[in-house]
């Protein structure tokens, strides 16, 4: 009869990753065991020291071992949260972290709760931050402008999930084809930004599993800021907002560029970590 309780799987599972090098293995654990066996954190302490029977022991082994072979865990899970929300992640996207919750936020300052506005959102990938400021603006309208067909499609799953996806335009194509600048309030975009010869030493959950073009920025990291910037500058409307993601050594770069391209009233917003995150600037 088997004698291996859910602490056992618990203890056992955070040891392997430990050994692996994860970077918090019995956090990684717990959530492991948690979503194949279907149980509450408070349902786990209740069981721990209960057997764990074979289906859950098998499922757990399969999760582990995807894992510590660096699958990243919304992968696993097929799901991963932000901003108070369930989306769907997998391969056709980045991840949607926490950190690039508090682009959402600095956006959220310049909409007005009461007031119809037109958001779009520069290579949307999996949806997330435009999923995130419509499932807070219920008089907005969104535009998901995302060059890879298959992000679309994840993106547009989300929007479904949600529930906004009859608030949502879904725009096929590069950002430098879209015609729709004049016609936004606000344009968000997290695009890529790490540069080249940084990606092969990016952790492997990230160099692995997320798509290369949604990473690289080019040989400084700017490649992308300086086309949206260009483009913005001549076809925004006076008023409208531009807001990015960046990374934490960027915003000096970034807001360089904003200002010379005749761009005012610039914010920043650090993310929980305390590393610069996000810019937002006014189009003159």
């Amino acid at each position: 009869m088997n004698s291996q309780t859910y602490a056992d799987l618990l203890s056992m599972g955070a040891a392997k990753l430990r050994a692996l090098g994860i970077e918090d293995p019995l956090r990684d654990a717990r959530k492991l065991l948690l979503l194949v066996c279907h149980l509450s954190p408070a349902d786990l302490i209740a069981c721990e020291n209960d057997s764990a029977p074979k289906p859950h022991i098998d499922a757990f082994q399969i999760v582990l071992e995807m894992r510590a072979s660096r699958v990243p865990f919304a992968h696993i899970a097929g799901e991963a949260s932000f901003y108070g929300l369930s989306l769907r992640s997998d391969s056709r996207a980045l991840i949607p972290r926490p950190d690039s919750e508090v682009v959402v936020e600095l956006a959220l300052g310049h909409i007005p709760q009461e007031t119809a506005v037109r958001v779009a959102d520069l290579g949307t990938g999996s949806g997330a931050l435009l999923a995130a400021l419509l499932s807070q603006r219920a008089l907005a309208q969104g535009v998901a402008v995302e060059a890879d067909e298959n992000a679309l499609s994840l993106a547009v799953e989300n929007f479904e999930q949600i529930g906004v996806a009859d608030r949502v335009q879904a725009v096929h194509g590069s950002w430098s084809e879209w015609s729709g600048w004049r016609d936004c309030d606000l344009i968000i975009s997290n695009p890529p930004y790490i540069r080249s010869d940084v990606i092969p030493d990016l952790e492997p959950e990230v160099r692995d599993y997320d798509p290369t073009q949604a990473l690289d920025g080019g040989a400084d990291g700017l490649h992308a800021y300086r086309e949206i910037i260009g483009l913005a500058a001549e076809m925004m409307t006076p008023g409208a907002i531009l807001v990015f993601e960046i990374g934490f050594d960027q915003k000096r770069a970034v807001s360089d560029l904003l200002i010379k391209a005749g761009f005012a009233n610039l914010s920043h917003k650090q993310d929980l970590g305390g590393r610069d995150r996000a810019v937002a600037a006014t189009k003159s």
